[in-house]
């Protein structure tokens, strides 16, 4: 499955209560029976997700914290020989002199950054789990920086709820607006302490460990902030697959 099946400064005084350890979508299984079944696998299953979706994404934004960081790994514990690499159209070739990340939407600055410009910001690391909706998982580490230092230049407009982000290899995601701004949430441009290489992504991709692998696109060119979504969602979403793939 394309895309996907690949994919710190936090603040030392916030506290995690037992509940916060808990995987979310494990709460949702529980809690919801066969009335909050996540969509995920056959089409069939797309379907009944599809059909409780609403109900869904209202329990997990109601259960999620914008702010609050998931706890994190040790550099001990990356396991670089689980991440699988997998492309939607293969890796696109990218020339990182001539490469422009565009912000725009509604947005009150829009942006269209290089990549020097991008590596200006403020370096994040983090160390977490990677989850694949295939069912295998792999611990990153990614580096990069904070999608809400670039959010907090370009000025969404107060009616944005949704930003969409479009790939090189034509793959494309919606996320809602709190996840993006999300501590956590990076776009990374390096893996494991070393550069991005192209096959993961680079020269820019998305690394967050509060959704599913899949909407952590590769190759990522432009950010389009909404106040809508549109009939496409995502590229496994409109096969199906739940849109809002929290964690």
């Amino acid at each position: 499955m394309s895309q996907e099946p690949e994919q710190k400064q936090q603040n030392s005084e916030i506290e995690f209560d037992d509940t916060d350890l808990v995987p979310r979508r494990r709460f949702l299984t529980l809690a919801g029976a066969g009335l909050l079944t996540i969509g995920f696998g056959s089409l069939a299953e797309g379907f009944v997700g599809g059909l409780s979706e609403p109900l869904n994404q209202q329990v997990e934004s109601l259960i999620f914290k914008p702010q609050q960081p998931v706890p994190e790994f040790s550099i001990s514990a990356i396991e670089p020989e689980k991440l699988i690499i997998n492309s939607f159209r293969g890796t696109p070739a990218i020339n990182p002199l001539a490469y422009r990340l565009t912000i725009d939407g509604e947005v009150n600055n829009p942006l269209s950054l290089s990549i020097e410009d991008l590596q200006k910001f403020p370096f994040t690391s983090m160390v977490i789990s990677h989850v694949c909706v295939e069912g295998w998982a792999a611990i990153v580490q990614w580096g990069g920086l904070r999608l809400q230092d670039l959010l907090a230049i370009a000025k969404p407009a107060p009616q944005s709820k949704y930003v969409y982000f479009y790939s090189a290899d034509g793959y494309y995601e919606s996320w809602d607006l709190d996840s993006v701004i999300h501590p956590q949430t990076l776009m990374a441009y390096q893996k494991n302490g070393q550069p991005l290489t192209p096959e993961n992504g680079a020269p820019l991709r998305l690394a967050s460990p509060v959704k599913l692998g899949y909407k952590l696109s590769k190759w990522v060119t432009r950010i389009q902030l909404t106040s809508k979504l549109g009939e496409k969602r995502g590229y496994w979403e409109d096969l199906g697959y739940e849109w809002y793939a929290g964690l």
